[in-house]
């Protein structure tokens, strides 16, 4: 006989999965935030994985996780500290307990916490059974071996069945927030269609641990979390490489050129590549190079003959790519160059986050060479911010730097699919075939733009010099005149600047005056905007100035900052946009907030950094 369990009403909650690598906590996570979208709640979630590839069992350096924040509200972030955590063993117990709130559920796989794996976490006694989580609604559970028990009699071997303790532990919290288990069980059957035992083994553990939670009596409470007031249309749940992927594809459809990608693998970008290579009947090309340098050289190739040209990588690989970018600026070809940054310097932290390559972005050429560059702020965020990219890279002739990070290229939320004839026209500059009467002039310049026109290799009568070598204005001849170098050096800027015209002007979320003006840009959006809308609840003259667009800044810029008594800017960095805005907008006092750790903003210290600013 089951029991009734009491239904706490939830306006949002922030779950974490975490485990082993090897324990599947990414797709426990993943099938979880899909069946929330699928009842309706908005989200935010962040994969939190380690750089090896298999990590030594039951070590802190192993630990893999995946945080889900789920409500029926606007979700911004993938929440800071968590309401319920799902421990896996000892070391996941042990490296993330600092991230629940006090008073928090915690759920543990109580077989996992045998006195080797114990020790090895570095704990002297059993964490379950010592008192110390005694603050916790512990909910001590042997799973591991209730999943090896559910498969009794199912033909499946011991190994096989304890790999699918990671679907014991999504049918406890399927049970836990009163979510539908049919979807992900048909899901299932469709993923291992021809695995018939995968199939049998993983809908198992899915309904023994819905089945457990459902009649465990010391689990009083249950948790359900009604539908958000969404907008009505087509949604899934996207992460920002995906939809980065998407914008490029939809920008190729509304442009009318072919896509190339011309990439190396590297992490947290390998997934754009990834994503692309799927799309073939799309007209979509893919090309793995065999090295940083290769991938953008093809993708300016391609450039050169009339697609629309793109090229990933993160940190590293844009040091390496930058005499080729250099080479796109003085062509003046269309090509967009994304960087999904992550922690530097070097190899760094390859899975962890940062905003550590704006500099590199605006500076990290030689000589003067300039480029349009964007950042994406939120997973969704990144698909408009692709398609734009793409759209002032073709219409201005030039080489567009778009900056994500592996927050929000890792991280999903979710997204309202557009109609790709929704989205604003790109009008590309074709050069048109002549008839050899006129010659062609490849660096005449629209008045306006100061664009030049994209001559294709095969149109009649547009044959042209292009290449490296700096080149003479409207006639294109190669030269060495120092003033000709010194006016096309000046037009490139000019152009660049000139799209401050094309662009939107920056928003503010809030009172276009007041004490505080906090800005910043990227993916640290979501805790930046939270944490203001908050305090603008609290009666604080507050507002937040998010930039997408840095090279150029939009037009009124600086007309925002003069209306707050003070500025402060926020990154994950050690101030590099601030240090680009006390280069261009001097007149300005800037005060920053800085941190260098891997890991997003979380609210509680902004607020508190924020509110200290507001006192002083």
């Amino acid at each position: 006989m089951t029991k009734k369990s009491q239904i706490i009403e939830l306006e949002d909650v922030v779950v974490k999965f975490v485990g082993d690598s090897g324990d599947g906590m990414q797709l426990t996570g993943t099938l979880f935030s899909d069946v929330a979208a699928q009842s309706g709640n908005d989200l935010a979630t962040f994969p939190d994985f380690p750089a090896e590839i298999r990590a030594p069992q039951n070590t802190l350096a192993g630990v893999s996780g995946f945080q889900v924040h789920l409500g029926k509200r606007k979700i911004f972030t993938s929440g800071d500290l968590c309401d319920v955590l799902v421990v896996m063993n000892p070391a996941s117990l042990k490296t993330n307990l600092k991230w629940v709130k006090p008073g928090a559920t915690i759920i543990a796989d109580e077989t996992a916490f045998d006195d080797a794996a114990i020790e090895k976490a570095g704990y002297t006694t059993n964490p379950l059974k010592d008192g110390s989580l005694s603050s916790y609604n512990l909910i001590s559970a042997p799973i591991t071996l209730l999943t090896k028990e559910s498969m009794v009699g199912l033909d499946i071997d011991k190994k096989s069945a304890e790999r699918t303790k990671n679907m014991f532990v999504l049918g406890m919290m399927f049970f836990l927030f009163q979510k539908e288990i049919d979807k992900t069980l048909d899901f299932i059957a469709k993923k291992f269609a021809d695995k018939e035992k995968l199939v049998i083994a993983n809908q198992a553990a899915i309904k023994a641990g819905y089945n457990y939670v459902e009649t465990v009596e010391y689990i009083k409470s249950t948790y359900r979390i009604s539908a958000a007031p969404l907008p009505k249309g087509r949604y899934r749940s996207i992460t920002g490489n995906i939809a980065t992927a998407w914008g490029f594809l939809a920008a190729s459809e509304r442009s009318g050129r072919p896509l190339f990608l011309g990439s190396y693998p590297i992490t947290p970008a390998t997934e754009i590549l990834m994503e692309l290579s799927k799309h073939k009947s799309l007209g979509a090309r893919v090309f793995q190079a065999e090295d940083e340098i290769a991938g953008i050289c093809s993708a300016i190739g391609a450039s050169f003959s009339g697609n629309l040209a793109l090229t990933t990588t993160s940190g590293p690989g844009l040091s390496l790519k930058s005499e080729a970018m250099g080479l796109a600026v003085i062509t003046e070809l269309p090509l967009v160059v994304v960087n999904v940054q992550r922690a530097g310097p070097s190899t760094g932290m390859p899975t962890k986050s940062e905003q550590s390559d704006l500099m590199q972005a605006l500076f990290g050429r030689n000589g003067e060479c300039p480029m349009v560059v964007m950042a994406a702020s939120s997973p969704a965020n990144c698909f408009y911010n692709a398609y734009y990219a793409a759209k002032i890279s073709l219409e201005h002739m030039t080489p567009v730097i778009l900056l994500t990070d592996g927050y929000i290229g890792f991280g999903s939320e979710l997204f309202r699919i557009p109609k790709t004839s929704d989205l604003p026209e790109i009008k590309t500059r074709l050069a048109k075939p002549t008839n050899g009467e006129t010659k062609f002039k490849p660096y005449q310049r629209d008045e306006k733009t100061l664009a030049r026109e994209w001559a294709i290799p095969g149109m009649e009568g547009l044959r042209h010099r292009i290449g490296g070598l700096e080149k003479t204005n409207v006639d294109g001849i190669v030269s060495t005149d120092p003033h000709n170098h010194e006016l096309m050096v000046e037009l490139r800027e000019e152009k660049v600047n000139r799209i401050a015209d094309y662009i939107p002007e920056q928003e503010v979320v809030g009172e276009d005056s007041g004490d505080v003006l906090v800005v910043g840009w990227g993916g640290t959006e979501g805790a930046l905007k939270s944490t203001v809308m908050n305090m603008q609840k609290d009666g604080h003259k507050i507002s937040l100035a998010h930039f997408s667009f840095i090279k150029p800044f939009p037009k009124n810029t600086q007309k925002i900052f003069s209306k707050f008594k003070k500025i402060i800017v926020c990154e994950l960095n050690k101030g590099q946009l601030v240090n680009y805005l006390r280069m261009t907008f001097p007149e300005f006092k800037y005060h920053q907030y800085n941190k260098v750790q891997g890991i997003p903003f979380h609210l509680n210290e902004l607020t508190e950094v924020f509110t200290k600013l507001i006192k002083e």
